[in-house]
């Protein structure tokens, strides 16, 4: 099932993150604190006596009394870590907290990880975190690699340039530029085929692409035109989205090959919570007004 049924929804929806963006602070870190507790005002509480048969996840999680979550740091209104604090916010971070506290743990049981794009298939199947929740397209090839819950949100590959670049008005002004994604990204990979007169720039984060166009490195970045707008909000006299969507992106929770317990888990929590995933997106990417579906659920 698709979030957004035409271009024009998709483009309506992204936009959605300019009303968190504008009021996000710039910059990045490292930290691993988690986020705020999980208070009164949260569409979710922590559930009690969970009982999750046939999960070694789980069982690792129920061991350690923690929760080790992937996520992204630098995308304003999904996932964002405020270097200032060490709070992290966004639409992401609070689908984890719901995965956490429907799994009986609160916020404070939350080590929230960055981890690059580059390196989610590694990390998860290194047991450096429990699983990932940050922007993560589902795949063919990822599944190979690791199992995917959801998806939970659906979204599409845009362009972001200098605001006084008149020349790149969508992909199809991209022959003989260089853009930029991260390394291992599903946008960086679908330029690199179906773009072969575009050359590409990759780095471990989007961040680090938005400074190289800046800095001229670079003639446009790519990747989810939510994250983009983010980004765009954040400098909207230097930088814009340009053109529409021209990909479907699936995001969904990256899980260890083969936990098929904790997938079905997860997927019963979306279909079960629809109202719950409503709030969470109201509250995040829905501040501007914008009233979006739930994607659902694949139970490959």
């Amino acid at each position: 099932m698709a979030l957004f049924c035409t271009k024009k929804a998709a483009i309506t929806a992204a936009t959605a993150v300019l009303a968190l963006a504008l009021s996000a602070c710039g910059g990045s870190g490292g930290g691993s604190s988690s986020s705020e507790g999980t208070g009164a005002s949260a569409p979710y509480t922590v559930a009690s006596n969970v009982s999750l048969t046939g999960s070694p996840t789980f069982d690792k999680i129920k061991s350690a009394g923690k929760v080790r979550i992937g996520v992204k740091q630098d995308q304003p209104g999904l996932g964002f870590m405020d270097a200032a604090t060490g709070q992290y916010s966004g639409f992401d971070i609070e689908i984890a907290k719901w995965t956490a506290a429907s799994l009986g743990l609160s916020a404070d049981k939350i080590e929230f990880k960055p981890i690059p794009s580059a390196n989610r298939e590694s990390a998860i199947q290194n047991g450096d975190i429990d699983f990932y929740v940050g922007t993560y397209s589902i795949t063919d090839s990822r599944k190979k690699q690791v199992d995917f819950a959801g998806p939970y949100f659906i979204t599409g590959q845009g362009l972001l340039v200098k605001k006084s670049n008149t020349t790149i008005n969508s992909e199809k002004d991209l022959a003989g530029k260089t853009v930029c994604s991260a390394t291992g990204s599903t946008p960086l990979q679908n330029i690199q085929k179906n773009f072969p007169q575009t050359q590409t720039r990759p780095f471990d984060t989007y961040s680090q692409c938005v400074d190289a166009l800046k800095n001229g490195q670079v003639d446009a970045v790519t990747t989810d035109q939510a994250i983009l707008l983010g980004y765009a909000a954040q400098d909207p006299d230097n930088l814009k989205v340009v053109g529409q969507p021209f990909t479907t992106e699936k995001y969904g929770v990256g899980l260890a090959k083969g936990d098929t317990a904790l997938r079905k888990f997860i997927n019963d929590m979306f279909t079960n919570g629809k109202d719950t995933w409503q709030k969470i997106y109201d509250s995040t990417l829905g501040k501007s007004g914008t009233k979006v579906q739930q994607p659902a659920v694949d139970n490959y």
